[in-house]
Formats: structure tokens, sequence, C-alpha cells
């Protein structure tokens, strides 16, 4: 059911990914869901929450899925067994290329997806992963309008534009390393302030052969904000986001109108 609710609760869990292996990685996000604080709508897993990044072709085909495999049958079953829904990116695959794909996942089993734009050359990743060529999508849930992009794609404000408030909440599902966690927390912050909306930064936790992780995940209200706390007795950090105030501040102070029109070449 997709029910209007002003205040919407969104939790994001700071996964220390295992590299290469799915299997540990899904059941740490079952695990960690036992203990998901109460009245949560919105879950955000950070990006390729499943297998972390590998920087090697064959292995990553390998690890690779198609949107009906493992990976998304197990978070259809964990969104409609908490009545959540679940959002972060993955390893998928579809012939010939892999792609780092963002979805989100409704109790109800509808899915959206998206690929990565902005596959992040400096790290290597566009030489073994295929950019996107779709815009970020907008999905409407509970009464608000959710954009997802992934990580790189935080660099980019025009990708991210919200033209006409067209959404309310933009996710960031990411894999950002603590050396350049200024950057990663004042993009959050300024993309949070040119859209007047959300914005969720989901950012892995532990570390790995590229850098350590921990401590940059956060939310943000409309005004560019840090909102998020740490839950209680749980990993996640939960805030509770309210459309009503967001939609009385867009109206007393809407630069969105005065907002350049463009258009984006794909």
């Amino acid at each position: 059911m997709n029910r209007f609710t002003d205040i919407i609760r969104v939790a994001v869990l700071p996964l220390d990914i295992v590299q290469g292996d799915k299997h540990a990685n899904l059941k740490a996000v079952a695990d960690a869901m036992e203990k998901l604080p109460q009245h949560t709508d919105l879950l955000v897993l950070p990006e390729l929450f499943s297998t972390g990044f590998i920087n090697n072709s064959e292995t990553l085909k390998e690890l690779s899925e198609r949107n009906t495999g493992n990976t998304i049958d197990k978070l259809k079953e964990l969104a409609d067994k908490h009545s959540v829904a679940i959002a972060g990116s993955y390893l998928a695959f579809t012939a010939p290329h892999v792609y780092n794909r963002a979805f989100i996942i409704e109790p109800n089993g509808d899915e959206t997806f998206y690929d990565k734009r902005h596959v992040f050359s400096l790290g290597g990743e566009a030489e073994h992963i295929k950019s996107g060529n779709t815009h970020i999508p907008v999905v409407r849930f509970r009464g608000w309008n959710i954009a997802i992009a992934v990580c790189y794609d935080l660099r980019f404000p025009v990708w991210c534009r919200a033209r006409n408030a067209s959404y309310d909440m933009l996710l960031f599902p990411s894999n950002w390393p603590l050396s350049r966690g200024y950057a990663f927390s004042q993009l959050l912050i300024a993309r949070a302030i040119e859209n007047q909306c959300c914005v969720v930064g989901a950012n892995r936790g532990g570390s790995d052969e590229f850098g350590s992780y921990d401590g940059l995940s956060q939310i943000y209200n409309w005004l560019g904000k840090p909102v998020g706390e740490p839950a209680e007795d749980s990993p996640f950090i939960v805030a509770d986001l309210s459309r009503q105030k967001q939609d009385e501040f867009r109206e007393k102070f809407p630069a969105f109108r005065d907002a350049d029109n463009f258009t984006i070449s794909i």
C-alpha cells in the first residue's frame, strides 16, 4: 500500500562489507534488520553492499547478477517481512556488461533500478563497470518522491538537479573513503540546500584496500542540516523527516522556481 505519510522514518546501515562475500553481506543485512528501529519506512544500504568494489573484471563478472538473482530476491523478502523499502546498489549483469546498479525495493515487491552514470574513473571503476545511460529515477513511496543516485554522481550537481522540485528526497548509497570525507559531507549539504530537499548519504563502514569509511553516513534535511542520530541498541543511523515542514519551507522560499532550464545529453 502506497499510503501518504507526513513523517517518514529513514534508517541508514553503514555496513562493514565483507569483500566479495555475498552470502556474508546478505546475512549481515538480514541480521541487522532484526534490530531495525520501529516504524522505519525506508532503509538505505551502501553502494555495492553485497560485494564491495573489486578491481578485477573477471571476478566482478562472476559476482554480478541479473535483476532476478538471489540478491534482489532476498531484498524483496526482507522488504516484505519488515514492511520497509530498501535502497542501495549491487553488482548487476545485463549482457554483455557489468553495472553498478542502484535499486529501490518496496514492501509490495515493486522494484526500481538505476545504473550509476558517473563511474569513478579516478579509481579504476570505469575500466570494469559500464556507465549507465538513463537519468536518475524518482519513486513515489508513502507520499514522498524519492530519487536515487550513486556515490560519485554526488559530485555532479547538474545531474542531480531537482528541477521544479521534482523530488523530495535524494539517496546516495556510497563507498566514500575518509580521506575525502570533508568533500562528501559538504557535497551532500550542497545537494540538500540547492534542491531544497532531504539528502541521505549511506556510506559503507569498515575498510578495504582503498581506505577506511567509518563515520561519514548522515541524513540531511532541506536546510542542509544533519538530522541523523545513532539508533539505540542497533547499528543504524535514523531520522524522522517531515514532508509538511519541507513543503512549507519550499513555499516560503521557492528558489526552485528561479532555476535554469536545461537538457542533459546521455
